[in-house]
């Protein structure tokens, strides 16, 4: 008889000693077993001959549960992935059970359908000749340092930079991980890796079952696969002697996990690459505020692209100023008079258009129609959202609220309101307007799969649509050879939001998605539409004024003490009833403030309890508290005796992210 320790996805920590006597057990190995009443997988993480009565608080080793079966012939994980799954649980406060669920594959078992990983593709990838810049890169990422960012406009040749690394990497007989943003996205990428290594690389995507997943799985543990592609969760690839990440667009926010884990692929990626000894390059054309800080810290090693090696040079950016009454008076819909006369042009030089529409946005912020005037709050400098049944504009942080005024604080109008930008009809105002142009939309409202989206970009690649509708999808890594002009329908929808990071990501998409035009010719064109043409985000972003940018919102984010400045961590309480939400949130707020006075953690500022900024989302009201502190481990500190000592009410749901990315 043998007893092995299992480690189960429930909210306890350690784990649970069951009996076995099946001599091929051996960690590493998921096993069945009873907990309780349920039937849970669990996995192994200890074998012994020894009962331990004591781990077992006395009980006899006859009363222990047999496991019902081992699910696997081999291991799937080792020491490696068990420690990365205990630091995951202490630093995001999850149990680590939840952690090594996330981490590893759930197939029953491996597919015998062939591997996933790479095309047969008879045309093998063309390996282009380094420029000085780029071999110098190559050299500077490989010489020594763990932490590296490759930066350079869109178009200057920073993936051929990541394949040299690789390439030079897998000569050691070491292994890589490259993650992407979100597979659907980057699909050129993928094909350029696959193409270049074949057989060698494993991808590990969401579109994978689980049995296929666990396929790609045993490939990378074998060493028959060296190259890990993928996004998120594929940093968790148990890639034998790895000596090589890299995260390619490392500004995105679809790195951080949205579900318990809430896990940053970055922080995991930064965590392996200092207890390894091994470098991590970054890269992007507009990196996070957080990377540009450090890089001005030089706690992160910065190698310039400053060359468009697509051919091409950088388009002309012409901002659309939508205030202006000359603009305004002559718009019907959404597209003003310069940017459909822009779209006829192109589809007369028989070029393709695509039309950016940033969807994510509050439609109810107050503005003043005459001077442009935007509330802010007092406190933490974020746009205020208006209540309508309160009749007051709210701050989504500090809870701070002021009532709608009647007039302009600024210049004393009487034309002021709350307004937004609605997106549902234009699409149809597209067509109405070019009924001879072809348009195909992208967003994931009209996806039903991720072949309809390759199979949308392939049309687009082709000529066979001329205009390309699209959100934040259209704005990542993709190259079409017949693009001429870029429009955003409108610039200004993210800045609304009540999130310290909407400047950033107002801007970045901006920079992101001009980058689509003039890859091949030197003729691309943008135009960017806003009522406020003068923003920093907007303005910077179109005279391609990146440093400027940065140092202006560096100095906003140490002044209202948020990242990278301060770190944070936010708890949000669901319900089915708003008082349900609000009770927890506010006996919460009780607790940690008196955990912070007995720990004598004097350095940590708690914001709330308020409502989230989307107070509701399917049928659950949300509110929220932040906390804010120089130091993570003074958040952690808290929190962690926080879920200790905090029996949370029946029907409410608490979430905990640290260093969150998205406020909503």
């Amino acid at each position: 008889m043998s007893y092995v320790e299992i480690i189960l996805n429930v909210p306890l920590n350690g784990s649970f000693t069951y009996s076995t006597e099946d001599p091929s057990v051996q960690v590493g190995i998921r096993a069945e077993v009873f907990f309780g009443r349920r039937k849970m997988t669990g996995f192994v993480v200890s074998v012994s001959e020894e009962y331990d009565e004591k781990k077992n608080a006395g009980l006899s080793k006859d009363k222990i549960k047999p496991v019902i079966r081992f699910i696997d012939k081999t291991p799937l994980f080792s020491k490696e992935q068990t420690e990365l799954a205990d630091w995951i649980s202490k630093y995001y406060l999850c149990y680590e059970g939840e952690a090594l669920s996330a981490m590893l594959p759930s197939g029953r078992r491996a597919s015998d359908k062939g591997s996933f990983g790479f095309n047969e593709d008879k045309n093998s990838y063309e390996k282009k000749t380094l420029s000085e810049e780029q071999s110098a890169a190559v050299e500077g990422i490989l010489s020594g340092g763990t932490l590296h960012y490759l930066y350079g406009q869109t178009g200057s040749g920073k993936t051929e930079v990541f394949l040299g690394a690789a390439e030079k990497i897998l000569q050691t007989g070491k292994g890589v991980i490259y993650l992407v943003p979100e597979i659907g996205l980057t699909h050129q990428v993928i094909e350029a890796v696959t193409k270049r290594f074949g057989k060698n690389v494993a991808v590990l995507h969401s579109g994978l079952t689980g049995s296929q997943r666990l396929k790609e799985w045993h490939r990378i543990l074998n060493r028959e696969a060296r190259i890990v592609i993928g996004a998120r969760s594929a940093i968790f690839a148990p890639v034998p002697d790895l000596g090589l990440i890299i995260i390619d667009e490392e500004h995105d926010s679809s790195y951080k996990s949205g579900n318990t884990p809430r896990y940053h692929a970055r922080q995991v990626a930064m965590y392996l690459s200092f207890t390894k000894k091994i470098p991590l390059v970054m890269g992007s054309a507009t990196p996070s505020v957080e990377a540009w800080q450090l890089i001005n810290e030089n706690k992160i090693v910065c190698h310039k692209l400053t060359k468009r090696l697509a051919g091409g040079k950088e388009p002309e950016i012409q901002v659309i100023d939508l205030s202006n009454p000359e603009i305004s008076t002559k718009m019907n819909g959404c597209i003003s008079l310069p940017l459909a006369e822009e779209i006829r042009r192109t589809k007369n030089e028989g070029r393709q258009t695509i039309l950016f529409l940033n969807r994510r946005g509050f439609s109810h912020f107050f503005r003043c129609n005459t001077c442009g005037y935007e509330l802010k709050c007092k406190n933490c400098s974020v746009p205020l959202t208006f209540h309508k049944n309160e009749k007051r504009l709210r701050c989504h942080y500090c809870g701070w609220s002021v009532s709608m005024p009647s007039s302009c604080p600024e210049c004393n109008s009487l034309d002021v309101g709350y307004s937004g930008f609605g997106t549902e009809f234009i699409e149809e105002e597209v067509k109405s307007k070019f009924p001879d142009c072809s348009v195909e939309r992208i967003d994931t409202d009209t996806l039903s799969n991720k072949t309809e989206l390759e199979e949308k970009l392939q049309a687009f690649r082709d000529g066979k649509v001329d205009i390309l509708l699209g959100t934040q999808m259209v704005a990542k890594g993709l190259n079409f050879p017949n693009l001429k002009l870029v429009g955003v329908i409108l610039a200004d929808t993210g800045l609304h939001l009540p999130d310290f990071r909407a400047s950033e990501r107002t801007f970045s998409l901006i920079v992101q998605v001009s980058g689509r035009a003039g890859r091949f010719f030197p003729d691309g064109k943008v135009l960017v539409q806003s009522y406020n043409p003068n923003h920093p985000a907007i303005s910077l972003a179109c005279s391609s004024d990146i440093e400027g940018f940065y140092s202006q919102e560096l100095d906003i984010r140490q002044m209202t003490g948020f990242p990278p400045f301060s770190r944070l961590l936010r708890l949000v309480f669901r319900a089915p009833t708003e008082t349900k939400a609000r009770e927890a949130s506010e006996s919460a707020f009780g607790i940690l403030k008196s955990i912070s006075e007995k720990l004598k953690i004097n350095a940590v500022e708690m914001l709330g309890p308020t409502e989230c900024p989307l107070s509701m989302i399917a049928a659950n009201y949300r509110m929220q508290i932040l906390l804010r502190s120089e130091k993570i481990t003074n958040l952690q500190q808290i929190v962690n005796a926080f879920v200790k000592n905090y029996k949370t009410p029946s029907g409410v749901y608490t979430e905990i992210d640290v260093d969150p990315v998205n406020l909503l």
